[in-house]
């Protein structure tokens, strides 16, 4: 027991602690993309970032993101083609 490693799953976005998820929030796809939390919310608002807004809160549906995030790459460094 002595050499067991106890991981806090509190700071672990949400698909990597469980099953994957159908939609991320704007904290996770933060975290994911090393932005700060009004960075992100910013490109979500601007419509950068794919998201959709249920009630008060922007979702962001994780195909949507990694199609998103895979086109930017390429569009940003053409060294990705």
């Amino acid at each position: 027991m002595a050499n067991q490693t106890v991981t806090n799953l509190a700071h672990v976005p949400r698909q990597a602690a469980g099953p994957a998820c159908a939609v991320y929030t704007v904290k996770e796809a933060a975290t994911m993309l090393s932005l700060s939390l009004g960075i992100t919310y910013a490109l979500v608002r601007g419509g950068s970032i794919p998201a959709i807004r249920m009630g008060g809160r922007w979702l962001i549906p994780r195909r949507a993101f990694h199609a998103w995030l895979d086109s930017v790459g390429e569009v940003n460094d053409p060294g990705l083609r």
